[in-house]
C-alpha cells in the first residue's frame, strides 16, 4: 500500500546517503585513487536502498496466523558488510617492489558501505558524523602529524634500482648514501651479466625533500651507471 509519508522519508534517506558518498568520492576522486566518485555513490546509496528495504519488510510481513515468522530488521545489512570485502579486495595490490597499496581505499568502501546503512537505519545525524571525521581522518591528520609529528611520520620512502659495474663499488655506493643522511631500510643486490649488478634499495628522507632532488644528489655518484627512482 503506497504510503506518501513513507516514501518522503526514503527519497530523503537516499539523498542523504548520495551526498555523503559524494564527499566520500570526491576525497578519492582527488587523489586519482582506482576507487573514485561512481563507485562510492553506488555503494553508499545501494547499501542505504537495501537497509531501508531489510526494516520495511520485516515489518510489513510479520507473519500470519498459521505461521509466525520472526524477521530481523537488519539482515540484509549484516550481509552488506561482509559482501563489501569483495570490493575491498579487488582494490588491494601488490606493487614490484613488494609493498602493499590499496589498504585505505579498501577502508573507505567499507566506510561508505557503513554511512550508508546508518543513514537507511534513520542516522542522520550518526552518519553525517561519520563521514565529517572519515575526511579528518584520511587528510587532515595525516598531514599534520607529517608536519609537527614524531620523526618517522615526516619521512617519506624512496625506491631506487641501481646498476653498478664493480662488486667493490657497492660498498662505497651505500656509504656515500649513509653520508647524505639517507636511511637505507632495505636493500637487495642482484647479479646481473657482464659482471654488473643490479641494487634495490628502498630508503627514507624528510618529506620535505624533493625526490628529484634526491635522483640528482644519487645519481652523480660515479660509481653508478644507470638509476631509476620511485616515490612510494
Amino acid at each position: 500500500m503506497f504510503n506518501p509519508e513513507l516514501e518522503t522519508q526514503i527519497l530523503i534517506k537516499l539523498g542523504i546517503s548520495a551526498i555523503l558518498g559524494l564527499i566520500i568520492g570526491i576525497e578519492r576522486e582527488m587523489k586519482g585513487k582506482p576507487v573514485g566518485l561512481k563507485t562510492t555513490l553506488v555503494i553508499s546509496i545501494v547499501s542505504c536502498l537495501l537497509t531501508i528495504v531489510s526494516i520495511e519488510s520485516a515489518y510489513m510481513f510479520p507473519g500470519s496466523d498459521h505461521l509466525n515468522v520472526t524477521m530481523d530488521p537488519l539482515r540484509l545489512a549484516a550481509q552488506i558488510v561482509s559482501g563489501i570485502g569483495f570490493l575491498g579486495a579487488g582494490v588491494i595490490l601488490r606493487r614490484d617492489n613488494n609493498r602493499i597499496s590499496g589498504l585505505t581505499t579498501a577502508a573507505i568502501i567499507w566506510g561508505a558501505a557503513g554511512i550508508g546503512i546508518a543513514v537507511g537505519a534513520g542516522f542522520y545525524l550518526e552518519a553525517i558524523v561519520g563521514v565529517f571525521l572519515l575526511i579528518i581522518s584520511v587528510e587532515f591528520i595525516p598531514y599534520t602529524l607529517k608536519q609537527i609529528g614524531p620523526k618517522q611520520l615526516r619521512q617519506k620512502e624512496i625506491a631506487l634500482k641501481l646498476i653498478i659495474d664493480k662488486k667493490e663499488d657497492i660498498a662505497k655506493v651505500m656509504n656515500k648514501i649513509d653520508e647524505e643522511k639517507i636511511l637505507v631500510k632495505n636493500i637487495r643486490i642482484k647479479d646481473l651479466e657482464e659482471n654488473r649488478h643490479s641494487i634495490y634499495l628502498r630508503i627514507t628522507v624528510d618529506q620535505k625533500r624533493k625526490t628529484t632532488d634526491v635522483y640528482y644528489t644519487i645519481s652523480n655518484f660515479q660509481e653508478i651507471a644507470k638509476m631509476e627512482i620511485e616515490n612510494l
